[in-house]
């Protein structure tokens, strides 16, 4: 019987975090490197959960400077749990959230990112992945839309996410504070 009971417990799926409803594996690989599961927070928006961001790293920290400057695979992945999120909205809300100093460096690999938008809803997911020497890959719902090699680009997107004026809840979450 025990015998049974470990053998269940050793093919049973890796550990994984939970958030509103949502559910992400503790790691991923990206560039060939696994990453694990620094935290998960949650978006929202006039009192309107939006989406459940997960933020996933070779090493966990609660440093926002590391995750953002650390030239390593870094991933983000959004999970949308709120319906009609149109491309307009999500543009919207990157123009009031980049920070202005950074974003002077990128301003073309915005306008491609913003090319990528579309509308998102309830169960559709939108990952952001940095790998040195490649770039940051944007896929959503599963379909990839490009990469922009510019790093300057993924720490514009990482200092929106986990920056010091980012949204307090999503950092917290995403930085495990």
């Amino acid at each position: 019987m025990h015998l049974i009971f470990a053998l269940l417990l050793a093919l049973s799926p890796a550990h994984a975090g939970e958030l509103a409803g949502v559910t992400m594996p503790d790691s991923v690989e990206v560039g060939g490197q696994s990453l694990v599961l620094n935290g998960m927070g949650l978006r929202e928006k006039f009192f309107i959960n939006v989406y459940v961001g997960g933020l996933y790293l070779t090493a966990q920290t609660t440093s926002h400077e590391s995750a953002i400057n650390d030239d390593v695979p870094t991933r983000i992945t959004m999970h949308f749990i709120y319906n009609g999120v149109g491309a307009d909205k999500m543009i919207e809300t990157y123009e009031e959230g980049f920070d202005a100093t950074l974003r002077a460096d990128v301003e073309p690999e915005i306008q491609e990112f913003f090319g990528y938008m579309e509308e998102m809803n309830r169960g559709d997911e939108m990952t952001l992945e940095y790998v040195p020497g490649t770039g940051t890959t944007v896929t959503i719902k599963g379909q990839v839309k490009g990469t922009i090699a510019n790093p300057g680009f993924m720490k514009l997107i990482f200092t929106n996410y986990i920056g010091p004026k980012a949204n307090k809840q999503l950092r917290k979450g995403m930085l495990g504070l």
